[in-house]
């Protein structure tokens, strides 16, 4: 018994396997789009790499090039295919080819599917890679003579300019670790030695945040220091006002950025997804209509396709 019955004429089909043989050219084309939303992807991923903890946010991108590559081949013989399955003669050389073709072009399209619902699920594994790297940066930010650390300073700087914002969760993070290299530091000073030893760990940390989380928008000069004590700036109220700095986290921005990026990525891939599906439909109307042809021995006749039959 046959699924989803379709009788087709000498015209029809013809008719059939020309929007098929377009289409698989269309998808040869969408195949290219993949790889060049994954090579972008791999890209903006790469801009943050420095503040990042894990490398398997590149999974997604890697997926999208490898689906991509695969379905300029799959499509690419599809369409060979399907140019050829006008003509009986012709068809009877790929009869053999065609349904071991359609169950692998039904997996693969199962695989676009994967990767369109990876872009939709990657914002966990961003968030905790973004925590983790953003939280080193920052511990390492003071180690500008440092090989393979010198860079973090300028890269967290450019970063907290770029998406506007400062520290990890916000700009209390700074609060919490030194960020200010004791070479800059008059170690001969009593209120340095005093910050010293007021920590168990013995760091010297203050109320302060790196210029970088200045907002440049702000009619008042940046308070970058003692942002807790009111005394020491005039008519000024940490609680209560504004503060004329980032107050967002880049851990934040810097998902909102990448997460806006993954879901229209994922919408994209979506819809090739579809458009895949469809011609997969089409495809195999196609084959079960020529083989009903070839079984009946008439080029001219007409003939039922079907998707599925048991």
């Amino acid at each position: 018994m046959a699924v989803l019955r379709v009788k087709f004429t000498k015209g029809k089909r013809d008719k059939l396997a020309q929007v098929l043989w377009i289409l698989n050219w269309v998808s040869v084309v969408m195949g290219l789009i993949l790889i060049s939303l994954g090579v972008f992807l791999k890209m903006e991923i790469r801009k943050g790499s420095e503040v990042m903890a894990s490398r398997e946010t590149d999974s997604v991108p890697n997926m999208l090039i490898a689906v991509g590559t695969i379905a300029c081949g799959i499509n690419f013989l599809g369409g060979k295919i399907c140019h050829h399955c006008s003509n009986a003669n012709k068809f009877s050389r790929w009869k053999l080819v065609m349904l071991p073709y359609i169950i692998c072009t039904f997996f693969f399209t199962f695989c676009i599917l994967v990767g369109a619902l990876m872009c939709y699920t990657m914002r966990s594994t961003l968030e905790e890679s973004l925590y983790l790297g953003l939280k080193q940066a920052m511990q390492f930010y003071k180690d500008t003579d440092t090989p393979g650390r010198c860079f973090l300073k300028e890269n967290m700087d450019e970063l907290q300019i770029e998406f506007r914002c400062c520290g990890n969760n916000g700009f209390r993070d700074w609060f919490e670790i030194q960020w200010i290299s004791t070479r800059y530091l008059d170690m001969n000073s009593k209120e340095v030695q005093d910050r010293f030893k007021s920590n168990v760990d013995g760091k010297y940390l203050l109320d302060g945040v790196p210029f970088s989380c200045c907002n440049p928008n702000s009619p008042r000069p940046c308070i970058q220091y003692q942002l807790t004590n009111n005394s020491a700036h005039f008519n000024y109220d940490y609680l209560t006002e504004e503060l004329n700095h980032w107050t967002m986290g880049c851990r934040q921005a810097l998902l909102d950025y990448y997460t806006q990026i993954v879901q229209s990525i994922g919408l994209s891939v979506l819809i090739i997804w579809l458009f895949e599906i469809l011609v997969l439909t089409g495809v195999r109307y196609l084959q079960t209509a020529m083989e009903n042809v070839l079984l009946q021995g008439d080029p001219e006749c007409e003939s039922e396709g079907w998707l599925l039959e048991e």
